[in-house]
């Protein structure tokens, strides 16, 4: 299924790559407090608008990563930071279950209503815990489903490319988090439910960070 979704994906955000159209459902960025000098990823980049403003905030000595599976969407966004002379930033293509990142190299992720698509969330999550550096954050807007998503949708790749059907239960994406270790999880904007597709679906936007390394200064 994750080959049909990735075409799906890839054939429904092409195309809407030259499109005027909103494609997120938050604002990550608008939470996320990007300070100067930090390195940044956005996951889920499209036209890279929000890689544009992350390279913006960390200035010349950070640098912003925009990751997206969209063959057209990196296209846009790669045509978008020659357009504005951004320097200290880069598009790259990818899933998100094996982010093109070095370990423990960003200090702060954020994404607009993307992981609900991804096939194995799980992994991804544990992705995002790899590449943060130790104490490093997220800041994520999403969606969660009031109740489990009935099988004939979940499998359907066009309704997962529709940013709903691939979406589980508030428990289920809490326990993610969890399962990948970290910590200080917060919620910050939930909506009430809504219908989208053929389910009652949740908008929020949560934050956690990875937890600081202890290091042993114990003497010999």
């Amino acid at each position: 299924m994750e080959t049909a979704v990735l075409e799906a994906i890839n054939t429904r955000y092409s195309t809407l790559a030259e499109s005027s159209c909103c494609l997120s459902c938050g604002g990550a960025i608008n939470r996320a407090e990007p300070a100067p000098g930090e390195v940044c990823a956005d996951l889920g980049s499209g036209r890279g608008n929000d890689v544009i403003r992350l390279a913006e905030a960390v200035g010349p000595a950070g640098f912003a990563y925009g990751i997206d599976v969209s063959a057209g969407m990196i296209e846009k966004a790669r045509k978008n930071l020659e357009k504005f002379g951004v320097a200290n930033a880069e598009i790259r293509q990818s899933r998100l279950e094996e982010l093109p990142l070095d370990d423990e190299s960003v200090d702060l992720v954020i994404s607009n209503c993307t992981i609900n698509h991804a096939d194995d969330k799980d992994r991804v999550w544990s992705e995002i815990y790899r590449v943060l550096k130790s104490g490093g954050r997220f800041v994520v807007s999403d969606i969660y489903s009031v109740g489990e998503v009935p099988e004939e949708y979940r499998t359907d790749p066009q309704a997962v490319a529709e940013c709903w059907a691939g979406s589980v239960t508030r428990e289920r994406y809490l326990s993610q988090l969890a399962g990948a270790g970290f910590e200080d999880v917060a919620i910050l904007e939930e909506s009430a439910p809504y219908a989208k597709g053929k389910i009652q679906t949740v908008s929020w936007t949560i934050a956690g960070r990875r937890p600081n390394r202890v290091r042993c200064r114990c003497s010999r």
